[in-house]
């Protein structure tokens, strides 16, 4: 199974460009991936500095993609759709926050790493009918701003991360993260498609 995850993530650095577009769309929409897309921009950049921003580009215009779909699907299922998704205690504290806050909390959220809630804080903001022009734009400029600065890092110290990705702990590593992102993101898309057929059955 290892190998298998490993592979995949070997294929992801051999897309190039696509590769931060296409996991970016995935993590930001229903998909359990975990900083899976920091790593692949950190491992490409570290492989090749030049034109780095066209990986920082696509993360970012991937992420933005994958809240795009989340934000259809949240505000089509609504509050309670939403609110059985996260949980009532859940929902309801961050709905007070978002109600408070919702640009700087999506920004944090987009800056933060797990296991701050971005998908459920995305979800709820739709839900709540936050224009979806200012969550789109605030996702875009802040992931932007968060491959940046770990495409800097992945410059300085690309040698050291090289070294790292080539290890076997790295592949065992990059397995068992697979495999929790598997189960998860399983889990996940079915509570989502569960709550939709709900939804429309008590339309």
């Amino acid at each position: 199974m290892s190998n298998f995850f490993h592979h995949a993530f070997r294929i992801l650095l051999s897309i190039g460009y696509f590769g931060p577009f296409l996991l970016g769309t995935a993590d930001s929409s229903f998909l359990f991936l975990p900083i899976g897309n920091d790593l692949l921009i950190v491992a490409l950049v570290a492989r090749h500095h030049q034109n780095f921003w066209l990986y920082v580009l696509s993360g970012a215009v991937g992420s933005t993609l994958g809240v795009f779909f989340l934000d259809l699907v949240a505000r089509a299922i609504g509050e309670t759709g939403v609110q059985n998704m996260a949980g009532k205690r859940r929902f309801e504290y961050l709905k007070r926050k978002a109600g408070q806050k919702a640009a700087p909390l999506i920004a944090l959220a987009c800056l933060a790493p797990p296991p701050f809630p971005f998908t459920m804080l995305v979800a709820t903001t739709s839900a709540l009918g936050y224009a979806r022009k200012k969550i789109l734009a605030v996702v875009a400029v802040c992931r932007t701003i968060r491959f940046f600065i770990l495409s800097l890092l992945a410059i300085k110290y690309g040698q050291s991360i090289l070294r790292i990705i080539n290890t076997p702990a790295f592949k065992w590593t990059v397995g068992i993260f697979g495999v929790l992102c598997l189960v998860m993101s399983g889990f996940t898309i079915a509570k989502w498609v569960k709550t939709s057929r709900s939804r429309r059955v008590h339309a």
